[in-house]
């Protein structure tokens, strides 16, 4: 009955795609770029700006094993974001976001209600569910940018592709990206065991380093990329978060290598097909501190852009990727059920039907490899999600 009843409530609100909704930092320096004002003629309140956000999401997550056991769930969830940034100077910025789900890194989901289980109040929790993912200071110059702290990553993605990055992480430390009409230059030195939750036994520090070439075409824009992240201090490690190894390898708990991916990819923009936008992407990861099942790939299309009241988007992606390709706690934490170890397929489309609401839905249909949950066999798992937003 709980399973009928979420369902009914999700078809009833639908959805919104979170790879396709930018963060309430994002949307901020948006507005500020296209309207800028010196800050010595700003009042104090004028300075601060701040955006939010709200989803509420149905989920269902059927696995079925080739050992012919099954596990299946059916969720209410929602993720609440805000975003302000404070104007030091006219380049000086400090920036500060919360959002919901107790820390988790690659994801601000909490869970509200599931099937076949009690219903907690919401004034159990929900205070204590907020979490910093951003604390820290911007500063730009030119088409240079440097941020230090707790920040939103800078990493360019192909379509929003989450082969190696989620689109949930951030970063701790101090991060630098140049960007002009031909290229885009980002390099990074991190600490990511400073982050929240955080179970690994031993500190891990990440240097990161990124270049996309981008041609204009006469019919369409080529961004042409290549990325090098450097993890000092997983092998030997423990898990990197309570979550477990999420499809990477681990020997009685311990990271059996380290991760120094190496990553590859293109992107051709097309403004006009059939009327709309379209791209076509595809990028591949190679981590070579393992000597085994460290290859994942992925292909993605996307038509359409769902950018005024009543456009729409389709898009569809391919991702396979082995065990030890990238750091399954920071790559894609919706397909696969996250982490590493699985191919498959995502489907997702969006359509935008107020001026800050959408209506959207992701459907996964992926094949899990022998070992990524505990010992099984390998499984067949599809995932459903259906989400309301609203932006303010």
């Amino acid at each position: 009955m709980k399973k009928i009843i979420l369902s009914m409530a999700a078809i009833a609100t639908v959805v919104m795609a979170d790879g396709d909704v930018v963060t309430p930092n994002e949307r901020i320096a948006e507005v500020k770029s296209t309207t800028p004002v010196p800050v010595a003629k700003k009042s104090f309140l004028d300075r601060i700006h701040f955006k939010g956000d709200l989803r509420v999401r149905y989920e269902s997550k059927e696995t079925d094993y080739y050992d012919g056991t099954e596990s299946n769930k059916y969720l209410g969830r929602y993720r609440l974001r805000l975003g302000s940034n404070i104007d030091i100077t006219d380049n000086l910025h400090f920036d500060i976001g919360m959002r919901s789900g107790f820390g988790n890194p690659t994801s601000g989901n909490q869970t509200f209600a599931e099937a076949n289980k009690d219903t907690e109040a919401l004034s159990d929790y929900f205070f204590q569910s907020l979490r910093f993912h951003v604390l820290g200071i911007t500063y730009t110059s030119g088409n240079s940018t440097w941020k230090v702290g707790r920040q939103e990553y800078l990493m360019y993605r192909p379509i929003k592709s989450q082969l190696v990055w989620d689109n949930d992480i951030s970063m701790n430390g101090v991060n630098y990206q140049y960007q002009d009409d031909t290229k885009i230059i980002t390099v990074g030195i991190n600490q990511p065991t400073y982050a929240e939750n955080v179970t690994a036994r031993d500190d891990v520090n990440l240097f990161l380093g990124q270049y996309v070439h981008k041609t204009k075409l006469e019919f369409a824009q080529l961004n042409l990329g290549t990325g090098f992240y450097y993890y000092d201090g997983i092998e030997g490690n423990t898990a990197f978060y309570d979550s477990g190894r999420l499809g990477n390898t681990l020997i009685d708990g311990i990271y059996a290598n380290d991760y120094h991916i190496v990553e590859g990819f293109g992107e051709l923009k097309f403004k006009d097909v059939l009327g709309k936008p379209f791209a076509i992407a595809a990028g591949v990861a190679y981590n070579t501190a393992a000597d085994d099942n460290n290859f994942g790939y992925d292909i993605g299309l996307q038509l359409g852009k769902a950018k005024e009241v009543g456009d729409w988007q389709v898009k569809y992606s391919y991702t396979d990727i082995e065990e030890d390709a990238v750091l399954g706690a920071h790559s894609d934490s919706d397909n696969f059920g996250g982490g590493t170890a699985a191919k498959g397929h995502a489907i997702r489309g969006q359509y935008k039907f107020g001026k800050n609401t959408y209506l959207a839905g992701t459907y996964f249909i992926n094949q899990f490899y022998a070992g990524k949950i505990d010992d099984k066999p390998g499984a067949d798992y599809e995932r459903v999600q259906l989400d309301a937003i609203i932006k303010f």
